[in-house]
């Protein structure tokens, strides 16, 4: 396991005690991040082409502020990135939490994952939106469409995979055939 021809002197145990117990903290942390990077990316090349990210930004952080949040310059865009990890790392929370009930979310993570991104879509829509100082505000059939059509892979898939890869197993989760050999 432990590779001693290295030049590095390193610690071999603790490596592999940390390498049969994931962490589920950092794997939330890690979903949140990946999920959280590719869908404000997305945002910013869909919504913001590019060139208008700070007001992109801010009317994350409008939810908080209300439309005092378009003249705040730079600290209310940060303000929205930061309610943007913060909501992408609480999808992560969800998800991993309810993997452990149902360990099919992390077996058929395509799947699962991409039913994710919709119900966050529609999650965000339907009751966090509305209850924000933005308050609501219909998408057109085109917005839900291209929304739905970022949170799938961007949300969804990014946090399902991320998980799958980096979360531990269900205490659940009976073993595969493949483990069992």
């Amino acid at each position: 396991m432990c590779d001693t021809g290295t030049l590095r002197p390193h610690n071999c145990s603790r490596m592999e005690v940390n390498d049969r117990r994931p962490n589920p903290w950092l794997a939330i942390l890690r979903a949140g991040l990946v999920a959280g990077v590719l869908d404000i990316t997305a945002a910013i090349v869909v919504y913001a082409h590019v060139t208008h990210a700070v007001p992109l930004l801010q009317g994350i952080a409008s939810g908080i502020l209300g439309r005092d949040a378009f003249t705040g310059g730079l600290a209310t865009a940060a303000l929205g990135l930061l309610c943007h990890f913060s909501i992408a790392t609480s999808a992560a929370a969800v998800y991993y939490v309810a993997s452990r009930r149902l360990p099919f979310l992390l077996q058929h993570a395509l799947i699962s994952g991409a039913a994710y991104g919709i119900a966050v879509y529609f999650f965000m829509q339907v009751v966090v939106l509305p209850l924000s100082a933005i308050g609501p505000r219909p998408p057109t059939l085109h917005e839900a469409l291209v929304g739905v059509a970022i949170q799938i892979p961007c949300i969804g898939l990014a946090i399902a995979l991320t998980l799958r890869r980096y979360a531990p197993p269900s205490p659940l989760a009976h073993d595969s055939p493949a483990r069992a050999a």
